[in-house]
């Protein structure tokens, strides 16, 4: 038998090659999960299908979610934003230029730089087709177009009234689910899609993705077949409700994701429960292929690009000189002292600072300081009478 020492130092070696190998392969299970998504870009398409003032919630809607994924990274060239009525815009806004989520003016959602691809009458259930399957004009300009490609992740968010089975456009016409399920094939035909997220807030929204069989599809909608998507956060100064329910939840759960969030399907899923929406949410995965809880929010929502950084020197090389003349080519032949380049610290994408709406200071409701005065002044009138108004003024 060896001796203790020698039977000492085999278990250290056992101990150090155990711990190795298990850090090596949760290094290849971390790179395997980094590169599980096998896609390369995003792109979203948001839709607010709804005019007229009563609606505002809808454009509110759009907006919020437009908000959140500029803010996690996807930029306004892969963005292709659909309004159908202009609210921050319209004469009853009691402040122009602005549209709200959330009530007593807390957050703004149009902020300063919206970019709308199509406004107004432009939004149709054919130009929304048209955009999905790429089937424009040439003279359509970049801005107006889905470029996406089979490396792209594809948002498509959906807002409106609707029924069972179809969504309304303007109340002018409708876009059926087996239209929208027969677009979502073309695209997969035709390569313009790796993965797509489908959701859609309206009433009996289930109902629209019921007929789906293009793979690849994960869908979600804020209510099952027979029951109503209903309005919230309701504002006495602006007259009218400011979202719908579920996508308010939606937004309040977007505010707490950054770029390295870990959050996943699965947490989306439980966003609204029906104790908050009061109707029932629903989602499909039966045609995805991989499991929600291995998919990330920022694989939709976001745009986070995977780069590497590395710590290490690297010396930048000038490009080789053209052919000069003599005198010219005097100036190159002297040696010069070599300098080192040094990549700058990179932010660590942990630290990135998320926004999250301002909480303001609490501000008293309209109507309360006067009605306030209003009660001072019964009082005083009722305890001295009106002779002595005088000593108030």
């Amino acid at each position: 038998m060896g001796s203790p020492n020698t039977l000492g130092i085999f278990a250290v070696f056992v101990l150090l090659l155990y711990l190795s190998t298990a850090q090596g392969n949760d290094v290849e299970g971390r790179a395997r999960q980094f590169f599980s998504s096998g896609h390369t870009n995003n792109w979203a398409v948001l839709v607010c299908t709804s005019r007229f003032w009563f609606n505002y919630r809808h454009v509110a809607n759009t907006l919020s979610v437009y908000r959140s994924v500029k803010r996690l990274g996807i930029p306004d060239s892969h963005i292709v934003l659909m309004l159908a009525d202009d609210m921050a815009c319209n004469h009853r806004n009691p402040k122009p230029a602005t549209v709200f989520s959330h009530k007593n003016m807390e957050l703004n959602v149009y902020g300063d730089d919206v970019e709308v691809d199509y406004r107004g009458y432009e939004v149709t259930v054919e130009n929304f087709l048209r955009v999905l399957t790429g089937r424009l004009p040439p003279s359509t300009p970049r801005s107006k177009r889905l470029l996406s490609d089979d490396h792209s992740n594809i948002l498509i968010y959906l807002t409106g009234h609707g029924g069972n089975g179809f969504l309304k456009f303007q109340d002018s016409e409708e876009i059926s689910n087996v239209e929208l399920a027969d677009a979502f094939e073309q695209m997969w035909q035709k390569r313009r899609y790796h993965e797509l997220l489908f959701i859609i807030d309206t009433c009996q929204g289930a109902s629209m993705y019921e007929r789906f069989y293009s793979p690849n599809i994960m869908a979600l909608a804020s209510s099952q077949v027979g029951e109503d998507s209903l309005s919230h956060q309701p504002d006495l100064a602006i007259g009218v409700h400011l979202m719908d329910r579920y996508t308010f939840y939606l937004l309040e759960f977007l505010e707490d994701i950054h770029p390295s969030s870990q959050a996943n399907m699965n947490d989306l899923f439980k966003v609204c429960p029906k104790s908050q929406c009061v109707s029932t949410p629903g989602h499909r995965t039966d045609l995805f292929q991989r499991d929600p809880g291995s998919v990330l929010i920022t694989d939709f929502f976001g745009s986070v690009r995977k780069v590497e950084i590395t710590m290490t020197t690297i010396n930048l090389t000038a490009p080789a000189a053209p052919v000069l003349k003599e005198k010219e080519a005097r100036l190159f032949t002297e040696e010069r002292p070599s300098q080192t380049f040094t990549y700058v610290n990179q932010l660590p994408v942990a630290e990135i600072i998320h926004q999250k709406p301002k909480q303001k200071d609490w501000h008293p409701p309209d109507g309360f300081i006067l009605g306030l005065w209003t009660l001072i002044l019964l009082v005083f009138f009722k305890t001295y009478g009106i002779k002595h108004l005088k000593h108030i003024f």
